[in-house]
């Protein structure tokens, strides 16, 4: 009776500190929503709970143009907000798919081939990759905006698509070495044998295998990419502005808009939350996936 009760317990208190973790996760989001509801003196005061502490209002939507009553009118905010989440998401999937083809196929070739440049090893090289994040963007904000500039890539799009591909390729190449490495060479070996060729294997062999690896990698390159605000902001100017540049934006002279804010960042959030939810799903089936041959 009394290991019944400790494993209730346990179970209670497990169950306790995940939901405690759930409210922590989930409270910016529920905040940024009911902000977005909110008039400007119950942002103030701090108000939780709408239809309690406050009553809700369409004033932050109705900016942008998406509350009920504006919805089917004409919206120079609203043409901008699409115009900048089509940006955002063409620079992003295409940093992040650009950026995975590139990072995977270097990480293939460290996890499978032996290199060596003067001292430096395989192991040196996967190091020296992720060590690029450790500079900061600032630093090299003059050199880029030269450099864009003398070959006309400032505010366009492959521009910013270059810089993030750059910019994320490190943590692409470090996540996808560790999944390519824990692959056996035997199962490579195997398809030889039965008549693969190198790319054959590699196509189908290790990258099913690799997948989970992969997702995860281009996951967090569409997170990155699409919250990446100062070389967005350095790059473009009206062309190619990104969704980050658009909240940036909203701060003024006569203060911030903290119900316009709230709304456009929900907004821009809420694609980033359907995609995890959409991969989620790909990345359990490429657990399962290539585990029985």
């Amino acid at each position: 009776m009394n290991k019944r009760l400790q494993q209730a317990t346990g179970k209670s208190l497990i169950y306790a500190a995940l939901c405690l973790w759930t409210v922590v996760c989930l409270f910016p989001i529920y905040w940024t929503l009911t902000t977005s509801f909110k008039l400007g003196r119950d942002v103030i005061r701090g108000r939780l709970i709408p239809g309690v502490d406050y009553v809700p209002s369409w004033v932050g939507w109705r900016s942008l143009g998406f509350s009920p009553d504006t919805i089917f009118e004409a919206s120079t905010v609203r043409t901008e907000f699409f115009s900048r989440f089509e940006n955002s998401l063409i620079i992003s999937l295409g940093a992040s798919s650009l950026s995975l083809v590139l990072g995977s196929l270097a990480a293939y070739g460290l996890a499978r081939f032996s290199y060596r440049a003067g001292p430096l090893h395989n192991r040196d090289i996967s190091f020296f990759f992720l060590s690029q994040l450790i500079l900061p963007p600032a630093v090299l904000a003059m050199p880029i905006l030269i450099l864009y500039r003398a070959v006309d890539l400032l505010d366009t799009r492959i521009g910013v698509i270059l810089i993030y591909t750059l910019s994320v390729l490190p943590i692409v190449i470090w996540i996808t070495r560790d999944q390519f490495a824990s692959i056996p060479r035997e199962l490579e070996q195997a398809a030889l044998v039965d008549g693969c060729s190198t790319w054959g294997a590699f196509f189908r062999v290790v990258l099913p295998l690799a997948m989970p690896g992969l997702a995860a990698a281009f996951i967090l390159s569409v997170i990155l990419c699409w919250n990446e605000y100062f070389l967005a902001a350095l790059l473009t100017s009206s062309n190619a502005k990104t969704l980050p540049v658009m909240v940036a934006s909203q701060t003024g002279v006569s203060g911030v808009g903290w119900w316009t804010m709230a709304a456009l960042c929900f907004a821009s959030v809420l694609p980033l939350v359907i995609v995890g939810l959409f991969l989620e799903k790909f990345i359990v089936k490429g657990l399962t996936a290539g585990s029985v041959k």
